[in-house]
């Protein structure tokens, strides 16, 4: 394994539905400081529309909000090629009929260290997960009411 392998983060991804094909960019200044403070690094970012006939198609968005403020061209060369089509056509598969979708694929650049860290010391991730937070609210509102 060469040295930039072993300095990688966790790798996840996010399918994120505008249902209506509403899109209002309000989350990519954010999505863009996580960059610059070099919390996450993002190696994809696509967008994809379904249409009411379940058909797919990618999507080109300069600017959301139609304000010519939120440029995405800071996303340019976004692409390590780790998604493809066939990607795009599983990930549309969560999408209701007239929506649009981001699909974004990201390192965990916080974590890079501690990985490096356990993989120095022979160490290996055998699971990973998430808790949706609807999930653990509901779990932490049983905990509370048990009290």
């Amino acid at each position: 394994m060469n040295d930039e392998a072993e300095e990688l983060g966790p790798i996840d991804y996010l399918i994120v539905e505008f249902p209506g094909n509403r899109m209002t960019g309000e989350g990519l200044p954010l999505l863009v400081d996580l960059v610059d403070r070099g919390l996450i690094r993002i190696l994809d970012l696509t967008f994809v529309r379904k249409e009411e006939d379940g058909s797919v198609s990618g999507l080109e968005i300069a600017d959301l909000t139609g304000d010519g403020e939120l440029d995405l061209s800071v996303f340019e060369g976004a692409s390590s090629g780790l998604l493809g089509q066939d990607d795009l056509e599983e990930a549309s598969a969560a999408l209701q009929p007239g929506s649009s979708a981001g699909i974004l694929v990201y390192e965990n650049r916080w974590a890079a260290p501690f990985a490096a860290a356990l993989h120095r010391g022979d160490a290996q991730v055998v699971a990973s997960g998430r808790i949706p937070v609807p999930a653990l609210l509901a779990a932490l509102d049983t905990t509370d009411s048990a009290r």
